[in-house]
């Protein structure tokens, strides 16, 4: 959810339970106002009629409206307790039920007692709070849609800074060494938060570039050395006065000078491939390519391959990192197949898929990708092949899969886009 819908969300939720809650407690307060105000109206009749008595001893004549009348009971009672209430009563004048604010009071003329009741309608009272109560749910409606419309453009102008940071960050190069470049703002909050993700951006580009410069400078101090140990290997290897264990510990000596030759090669490689120094946005022959590294181990004995490459399959990809996908894929089934078993090859448009039969049980899906993993820790190899793949495939925008079934492993590259 973005944060302006989430705002917008709050905003309105709380601003229409406020006018709902502040409608209801208007309402009470509005409709105790006007039936005091109508309350007031009936005493100050009484005290019309109650003056009349006094003066001349013999009740007024009324004058009836709609609206207002007064009716007359004579009664025995000598004391009685006004009373003012509200009656649901039928209005013959306006004949229909409606209420009726009533006044009774004990009146005196002419030596008879009579309980006077003057009776208003609230039909005045509640056409008013009727009206009332509409305008303010009126002006109520339209401070809502005023209010959603100004925070939709100014909360939505206000955080286009906002994602014109994130949208810097996202489309960031980290190895093209420009300047993050976030420009100042006039929020003051925005303009800290572009501040220091330019300081950040310098920090990461420096630390970056000073590991990639370590990275490049070991690997080539690494190479002399390790030239300089295979060399020396082979000549002790061809001298003739050598014992057998010396000829034994030299190859040993020379089988791990190769391995650690091959793994810090792998290494070097992933390392260009994580830095995005290999340009995706070239076409490879895939299918040349297959055939190609196919044609090279198709007389590998005890194995047999079989394959079913479709023409002109050129996926976005780096050619040099085609090869190295291809090569390790094979490298992989070709060294994992049992001695009779055999290897099917499978590229189409959508796929490339590489299958060979298992020597052993399923290899663990959740780490077969990843760096130096080895189903069996003493293999010749290095644990990276499989990594490189991943990596060239996440660098390609491919997606690497593995399954197992009918004791086959199955290794599946999903390209994505046209190919």
């Amino acid at each position: 959810m973005k944060l302006f819908t989430r705002y917008s969300r709050i905003n309105i939720t709380a601003t229409i339970c406020v006018f709902v809650l502040g409608s209801i407690a208007f309402y009470f307060v509005l409709q105790y106002v006007l039936l005091r105000q109508l309350n007031e109206t009936l005493r100050s009749e009484q005290q019309e009629i109650s003056g009349y008595i006094s003066l001349h001893d013999t009740l007024p004549e009324f004058e009836n409206t709609r609206h207002q009348w007064v009716t007359l009971q004579p009664t025995p009672l000598t004391s009685y307790k006004r009373s003012i209430r509200s009656v649901l009563s039928f209005n013959p004048d306006e004949h229909e039920d409606e209420w009726i604010r009533e006044l009774t009071f004990l009146a005196t003329a002419g030596r008879r007692n009579y309980l006077v009741t003057v009776h208003k309608s609230e039909a005045e009272t509640d056409d008013l709070l009727k009206l009332i109560i509409g305008v303010t749910m009126g002006m109520i409606a339209v401070i809502l849609l005023v209010n959603f419309i100004i925070n939709r453009r100014l909360v939505g102008r206000l955080l286009k800074p906002f994602y014109q940071t994130i949208d810097a960050i996202r489309n960031y190069q980290l190895a093209s060494r420009a300047p993050l470049g976030l420009p100042a703002q006039r929020i003051d909050e925005l303009n800290l938060l572009n501040e220091s993700f330019n300081q950040m951006a310098q920090r990461i580009q420096s630390d970056y570039h000073e590991l990639k410069t370590f990275t490049e400078n070991a690997s080539h101090e690494m190479q002399t050395p390790l030239s300089v140990i295979r060399a020396k290997a082979e000549s002790l290897a061809q001298s003739s006065a050598n014992s057998e264990q010396q000829m034994k510990e030299i190859g040993d000596i020379e089988d791990a000078t190769n391995k650690l030759s091959r793994l810090h090669q792998s290494l070097l490689l992933l390392t260009k491939i994580n830095n995005h120094q290999f340009h995706t946005n070239e076409r490879s022959d895939l299918s040349g390519i297959l055939r190609k590294k196919i044609r090279e181990w198709e007389d590998i004995p005890g194995v047999s391959i079989t394959t079913d490459i479709a023409d002109n399959v050129s996926p976005f990809m780096h050619p040099h990192l085609a090869e190295i996908l291809v090569g390790n894929l094979l490298n992989n089934a070709i060294r994992h197949t049992p001695t009779g078993g055999a290897i099917c090859v499978s590229l189409s448009g959508k796929s490339l898929v590489i299958s060979n039969t298992a020597g052993g049980g399923a290899l663990d899906a959740d780490r077969v990708f990843g760096r130096f993993y080895k189903k069996e820790p003493g293999s010749e190899g290095t644990g990276l092949g499989l990594a490189i793949v991943k990596d060239v495939c996440q660098v390609s925008g491919c997606s690497a899969l593995y399954s197992f079934r009918d004791h086959t492993h199955i290794f599946s590259i999903i390209f994505t886009g046209e190919v």
